[in-house]
């Protein structure tokens, strides 16, 4: 089954990565100060600290050294004048057995500008789940040069994730060859041939991540979060999530009420759904982001391949689809565009408006050159591949990650089942989102909840920003996750716009709002609406 529709399934990664590799197809064609660990032999005994977690653990000094390279996502630039420092944190593998076995955890930071204002460190997590932070915080770092003034901008790679225990499954020669069965099967051979490819890649996660497959749930990577505040030494959690990260901070939220501190959920997970009801959202979502793509090219006149007409031009899609279903399109790399990779191309493009010229692109290009270089690059960007063949774990964490937190099992009936209302929610990814349900079929480890729980009964305001055009975290889950939070928690901020997250993106207002709250402790009225 495609990687790119296991990746998008559910919980998509952030914008991020995928606007990083979309640059390069174009030139293919107060809350108390913190002081950190500066290194240093621990001396910590193994009593139990307040926490009920060893000293041993609570009390560690991290080891902060100049990062080595690469230390940015997929080659992007580096926060201009900045350095990065990275360490590694130890946590319990299992949290019920704190004496036990540790795993580590990869952190990364950069220090305050402005020491003598210093607020504390601000933890990020870019979402996924399965994204890398210590891959992606320096790429995107000059987005955040404003709350460095009075921030250790921090992030870190969370349990199963990159460098922290990363879970592995496929070779990458597998993995390519997963990528190309069906993942939206038509007839009974294409089903057995999915389904035989999904317990293929079931049995490869736990025939080599078997020890840590059950302990790459949310609320242990929350638990951790909690270690790192008191290792860093922070009173509080000051916090930025986005996407995925919305869904983890909602969850320390409810675990750790009393130490939440200035916390941001940009890109807000629906933490009521199910994975079902998740992916049918992400359908809709998609297909609104992909109507207003439509409508927008509709507007460029002869730069537009699909013409002025949103109705033909969706129409237009849908056949290169199907056609790419028995033919799919050669490439200079000697790989071909399938009909999987060119959804989850599309998919990649519509996380960011900034991305959307990049569609043009590769929609030109397949429906005029007959060729599938950007289409396909794109999809490998979402999928974790680099143009070496290299997969990154994201997909095999996004995987384990979901199945251990969800209870959920779905069979092809399931799927079959919801297939027609998946159809009709969007024509273009309805079917690949569906048969998506099937990621945690043949899972080694029980799921643990329905959906997370999230209510945070005391504690401090929590901004909570949803973006009106979000394709991979619809508008919805905002309102959701705001009431969620309880009254008096969550402060809901809507930005009219498009793509997956809002702050920095485009709307000057929704990032002096957060900025204001993050650096100046001003919560803005529940309800307030940018453009």
């Amino acid at each position: 089954m495609s990687s790119s529709i296991r990746t998008i399934r559910a919980r998509a990664l952030v914008s991020a990565a995928v606007v990083v590799a979309l640059t390069a197809v174009a030139g293919c064609n107060d809350d108390g100060g913190s002081k950190n660990g500066k290194g240093g032999k621990d001396k910590a005994s193994e009593a139990p600290s307040a926490s009920g977690l060893p000293n041993s653990l609570t009390e560690q000094k991290l080891s902060w050294k100049s990062c080595p390279a690469p230390t940015t996502l997929q080659g992007a630039g580096d926060a201009p004048g900045s350095e990065w420092q990275c360490s590694t944190m130890r946590v319990p593998l299992d949290y019920a057995k704190p004496d036990g076995e540790t795993i580590d955890l990869a952190l990364i930071r950069s220090e305050a500008t402005n020491p003598s204002k210093r607020i504390g460190s601000l933890i990020f997590n870019f979402g996924g789940p399965g994204g890398s932070g210590v891959s992606t915080l320096p790429g995107f770092g000059a987005d955040y040069q404003r709350l460095r003034a009075r921030y250790d901008l921090v992030s870190f790679d969370p349990r199963g994730v990159g460098e922290s225990a990363g879970v592995k499954c496929l070779s990458d020669k597998e993995a390519d060859a997963s990528d190309a069965v069906d993942g939206s099967p038509d007839d009974a051979a294409e089903i057995a041939a999915a389904t035989a490819e999904q317990k293929k890649y079931v049995d490869a996660c736990e025939k080599n991540s078997a020890k840590v497959l059950p302990h790459v749930d949310t609320v242990s990577a929350a638990r951790d979060m909690d270690l790192m505040r008191q290792v860093l030494g922070d009173k509080k959690l000051h916090y930025f999530g986005i996407s995925y990260g919305t869904e983890l901070g909602g969850v320390y939220a409810h675990l750790y009420p009393k130490n939440v501190g200035r916390a941001v959920l940009d890109a807000v997970v629906d933490p009521t759904e199910d994975p079902e009801r998740g992916n049918f959202g992400q359908a809709k979502g998609f297909q609104l982001a992909l109507d207003n793509y439509l409508k927008d090219c509709a507007t460029k006149g002869l730069t537009c391949p699909l013409g002025s007409d949103p109705d033909k031009a969706e129409k237009t899609i849908i056949s290169l689809l199907k056609r790419l279903d028995k033919n799919p399109l050669p490439t200079r790399s000697g790989r071909e565009l399938t009909q999987d990779q060119a959804v989850g191309g599309i998919a990649a493009a519509l996380y960011s408006k900034d991305s959307w010229q990049y569609l043009t692109m590769g929609l030109t290009e397949a429906l005029q050159a007959k060729q599938g270089n950007i289409l396909l690059l794109m999809s490998d960007s979402l999928a974790g591949r680099d143009e070496k063949g290299h997969y990154s774990n994201q997909g095999p964490a996004n995987v384990a990650i979901n199945c251990v937190d969800d209870k959920q099992r779905y069979t092809v009936a399931d799927v079959k089942a919801k297939l027609p209302e998946y159809r009709k929610a969007s024509p273009v990814f309805g079917e690949f989102l569906a048969w998506g349900m099937l990621s945690c079929q043949d899972w080694p480890v029980a799921g643990k909840t329905d959906h997370p729980e999230v209510s945070a009964p005391g504690s401090a305001p929590i901004l909570v920003v949803g973006n009106t055009g979000d394709p991979a975290t619809p508008y919805e889950g905002a309102r959701k996750m705001a009431k969620g939070l309880g009254e008096g928690v969550g402060v809901e901020l809507t930005n009219k716009g498009e793509g997956h997250g809002a702050y920095n993106g485009g709307s000057k207002c929704t990032t002096e709002v957060v900025d204001d709250y993050l650096l100046n402790g001003k919560v803005p009225a529940d309800g307030k609406v940018c453009s």
